[in-house]
């Protein structure tokens, strides 16, 4: 088992890549490969953004995920709604469960933001059941707010 994931060094290396380019594209996926390795028990580690009224698949490292979620809907369509960081300990459990891999038991979503509206979701899915501790939900929302100050779309 991997000892607990250093969301400082993963700040400092998502800036690392800004440096190069701060396009939402290259820097998304990049932050998606280090989250994915850099986290132990993650099956999937992505991002949705927001386009045309409705959460569309962006850069992810994982299985095939599901294209389209309304807001509302699943974890990732209610962390936007509310605007609220969702961590659910078992996701069959959660109201509205998208399963778009069924090996997924645990999952945290967190919203991106800019100019004060939510443009997307950072999204994380682990085949353990309550995988995501207080820690991680700290550590991953430092992380958003890092990608939010790099972020150029």
């Amino acid at each position: 088992m991997k000892p607990g994931t250093d969301y400082a060094l993963l700040r400092a290396q998502l800036a690392g890549f800004a440096e190069a380019d701060r396009h939402y594209l290259p820097l998304l996926s990049n932050a998606a490969a280090l989250i994915y390795h850099a986290m132990d028990n993650v099956n999937w580690a992505g991002f949705y953004l927001m386009r045309d009224g409705r959460l569309t698949l962006g850069p992810f490292q994982g299985r095939v995920a599901c294209v389209h979620i309304p807001v509302g809907r699943g974890v990732c369509g209610t962390a936007v709604q509310q605007d609220a960081t969702q961590r659910v300990p078992d996701v069959h459990a959660f109201p509205g469960h998208i399963a778009c891999d069924s090996a997924s038991r645990a999952e945290i979503v967190i919203p991106l933001h800019r100019d004060g509206r939510v443009i997307g979701v950072m999204d994380i899915d682990s085949p353990l059941p309550d995988r995501f501790s207080e820690a991680d939900q700290a550590g991953l929302e430092a992380l958003a707010h890092t990608l939010e100050e790099l972020l150029e779309t």
